[in-house]
Order: structure tokens, then sequence, then C-alpha cells
């Protein structure tokens, strides 16, 4: 991945996606906001008690470093599922009721999601020009969010899986996912290769590989070529919030992309 600043603003761009004409994208950390502890600083996420004003001030920030409009940005409220909204230039600065897989070819939209430990997948097709954005925590991971978002935009747009160019963002890795017995068993039935994305501890406990788990099934969906972070956001909590690590007192950092 490649590292920008704008000011005190630090984000994230996928080497695959960074040079692709008419496209632009942003995966962003924690750092270059006004929102104080335990938000600290560059929080979007509306609903996790920060201050109204703050938020809407760190969107302020992302869409300066982007060259977006705040009312560019189409976004959801994520619940864990596979649900999926199909983005017009209309639907500029709606929120999607219960949505965590985004779609658009509609030129001049950003989409946006926020993320702290889930795994932001960000996909585009260059030769129909389109994109995708999802949100896979181990339950939308394990009902096929990846898969589906894939599915998505071939019936909308016509993609084929072998042209898009797949990023799975930071997330909370392998190194500090630990799950229960139920999610283990899950996890067996849902992903084709389990035993490469559920890792047993000598302690008899369960980590799942979230970034391997995506991988996975976006390759089973035909995808060509994938890219991965690789930033646990666990570990990393000096650049990316951490519902786990915090014990839940945290923020959301944003990742956005969209057509010029």
């Amino acid at each position: 991945m490649l590292k920008y600043r704008d000011t005190d603003l630090l984000y994230y761009c996928f080497e695959a996606l960074d040079d692709q004409p008419g496209l632009f994208h942003g995966i962003f950390t924690r750092l270059g906001g006004v929102s104080a502890a335990p938000w600290a600083t560059l929080n979007v996420g509306h609903t996790v008690g920060d201050a109204t004003e703050a938020v809407e001030e760190n969107h302020r920030r992302i869409c300066r470093a982007l060259g977006i409009s705040r009312q560019d940005i189409a976004s959801g409220y994520q619940v864990h599922g596979t649900r999926v909204a199909h983005v017009s230039y209309q639907d500029r600065g709606r929120v999607y009721p219960q949505t965590d897989i985004l779609i658009t070819a509609a030129p001049g939209v950003a989409l946006m999601q926020r993320y702290a430990d889930c795994l932001p997948i960000v996909l585009y097709d260059p030769v129909h020009h389109a994109i995708g954005l999802a949100h896979a925590g181990w339950r939308g991971t394990l009902a096929g969010v990846a898969r589906k978002a894939v599915e998505a935009m071939q019936t909308a747009f016509g993609s084929h899986p072998s042209d898009l160019i797949a990023g799975l963002g930071p997330g909370i890795g392998p190194c500090c996912y630990q799950v229960g017995p139920e999610v283990a068993a899950a996890a067996q039935a849902a992903i084709p290769g389990w035993p490469s994305v559920l890792l047993s501890r000598r302690d008899g406990s369960w980590h799942l590989d979230l970034w391997e788990a995506n991988r996975r099934l976006l390759t089973q969906a035909g995808v060509g070529r994938i890219e991965i972070a690789g930033l646990c956001t666990a570990c990393r909590t000096d650049e990316f919030y951490s519902h786990r690590a915090e014990q839940g007192r945290t923020g959301r950092f944003g990742v956005v992309i969209g057509l010029r």
C-alpha cells in the first residue's frame, strides 16, 4: 500500500488502484481529525458517542483531501449483512439503511463505509468503470459478502470477475482475532479450505483469518487480482481504530472510493 499525507491527515491507497484513470480512493487512518479521546482524532462514525460537529469536520477534511464535496458521498448503515445498494448520481448524500455493500458506475459519486476491525473490501472494474465497497466482519464474511459484492457488479454492470481488481484493507488480523467455538464451527461450514483461515492455538482457542477468508472467497468468485493491506487494526491502534483492542470505546475510520 501507498501512504499519503494531507497536512496532519494520514491515509493509504492500494497500489493496484492508485494510477487507474478516473478513479480515486483513500483508506483513512485515525490521524488528522479533531475528535477528542476516545475517538481521537479522525472519527467518521456518527453513532459512537462523538460530538456531531467533530465528526462533520472530520468528514470535511477527508473530502478536502480527495477533492470532493460532502454531498457527493453515499454510504450505508452497516449491520454485518449482505444487502446491496446500487447508487446512482441522484443518490449522492444518501445513507442506505441496513446496507453493507455499495456499488456504482456513476461518475461524481463517492462511496464511503466505516470500520474498526471489520475488513474493507474495495472492488474496481476497469472495463466498465464501476466500483464496489463492502464491509466484512465475521458474520458478513461467513455469509459471503465478498462473493455477493462481485455478483452484484456482474448483474448491475456486466462485470467479469476476472477483470476486477480487489483491495482488502486494514482489519483485525489472525494474530489478534480470537473467536469462540460457535464462530469456528460456522467458519468450517462456510469457507472453502477452512483449515487455512481458522487457526488453532496451543491453548485450544481459535483465531479467524478474515484476510485469507475473504481472499479465498474472492478467488472462488473468479476475481483476477487481489491486493491485501496486511495491516492489523488491533495491533496498530496508533493508526487505526479497533473495537476489540479498545474494548468498544473507539471511533471508526473511513474508506472512500469514487469515480471522477
